[in-house]
C-alpha cells in the first residue's frame, strides 16, 4: 500500500479479470481512483471493491469509447492514467483463420487502444499531463505457433505506443508498453491443465526462463504502476518486457541447454 497515484483517475480497460484486474487493484492501492472499463454479464459480474468502479465498454465501438470517456468525465472530472489492456487470443493456423477472426483481433487488440487514446487525450492535454500504458506481449518480439494474428496485433500495438509517444509528448503526456511473458492466468492455467502430464509442462515452461519460473499477474501490475507513477517521468516510447528474461535468452538444442543448466547448478 502506498500514495504514489493519490488523487488520480485511471482507466483500466478489460479489467475486470485477469492481468487486468491485478493493474486495477494494485494502482487502487496507490490511492488512485481506478475505473474498471469492460465488457459485463451474468458470467462475468463486476466484484465491488474499494476504490474500484465499473462501467460497460466495448473498446470495439467507437460510440461506446466516447460514451464511456464522457461518462468518466461527468463522475470523476479527468482522466489522468490510461492502461489499455482489454485483448483477445486466437489460435488457429494461417489456413484455418477467417477474416472474421483477423478482424475481430484487430478490432479488440488494436483499434480498442486507438480509440482511447484518442478520446482520453484531449482530456490529458487539457491538463497538460498524463500517462498512457499499453499491454503489448513479448508475442510483438517473438512469435508462438499459431498466433500470426495475435502477434500482428501486438506488433501493431507496439507500434502505437512509438507514434502515440512521439505525437503526444509535447503536450505531456506520456505512452509506454509493458510486454508480458508467460503469466499465470486463468487462461494460461487452462492450457496446462489439459496436458496429461501437467508438471512437466509447469517444470518446461520454467526452464524456458532464465529466472527459473513464469510470472503473476501482480508482477504485471507493478511494472504498470511505475510507469503510470512520477517514478517514471523521463520514460516514453518504451516497450517494456516482463517475462524473467525469456526473450533475451538464446535457444539450444535441449541436450545443449540441458548440459549447460547442470553446470550451472553444481555445487
Amino acid at each position: 500500500m502506498g500514495n504514489r497515484l493519490s488523487g488520480k483517475v485511471v482507466v483500466v480497460t478489460g479489467g475486470n479479470r485477469g492481468i487486468g484486474r491485478a493493474i486495477a487493484e494494485r494502482l487502487a492501492d496507490e490511492e488512485a481512483m481506478v475505473v474498471v472499463g469492460d465488457l459485463f454479464d451474468e458470467r462475468s459480474p463486476p466484484v465491488s471493491v474499494e476504490r474500484l468502479a465499473f462501467m460497460c465498454l466495448d473498446v470495439t465501438k467507437e460510440t461506446s469509447v466516447r460514451a464511456f470517456v464522457d461518462e468518466v468525465l461527468q463522475k470523476f472530472g479527468r482522466i489522468d492514467v490510461l492502461v489499455n489492456n482489454a485483448g483477445i487470443i486466437v489460435h488457429k493456423s494461417i489456413d484455418e483463420q477467417t477474416v472474421e477472426d483477423w478482424d475481430r483481433l484487430m478490432a479488440v487488440n488494436l483499434r480498442g487502444p486507438f480509440l482511447m487514446a484518442k478520446y482520453v487525450a484531449p482530456e490529458m492535454r487539457r491538463v497538460g499531463l498524463g500517462t498512457i500504458v499499453n499491454i503489448g506481449s513479448v508475442e510483438g518480439f517473438m512469435v508462438n505457433p499459431w498466433h500470426t494474428a495475435y502477434a500482428a496485433t501486438k506488433a501493431g500495438v507496439h507500434g502505437l505506443t512509438l507514434g502515440l509517444s512521439v505525437d503526444l509528448g509535447p503536450d505531456g503526456i506520456r505512452c509506454n508498453t509493458v510486454c508480458p511473458g508467460w503469466i499465470e492466468t486463468d487462461l494460461n492455467r487452462s492450457y496446462v491443465e489439459l496436458h496429461p502430464d501437467r508438471s512437466l509442462v509447469e517444470r518446461e515452461l520454467a526452464q524456458l526462463h532464465p529466472v527459473g519460473r513464469i510470472g503473476s499477474p501482480k508482477e504485471i501490475a507493478n511494472a504498470v504502476l511505475w510507469l503510470a507513477s512520477d517514478e517514471s517521468s523521463f520514460v516514453s516510447g518504451e516497450m517494456i518486457a516482463v517475462d524473467g528474461a525469456r526473450t533475451k535468452k538464446i535457444s539450444l538444442p535441449s541436450i545443449l541447454d540441458g548440459d549447460y543448466r547442470a553446470k550451472l547448478t553444481k555445487p
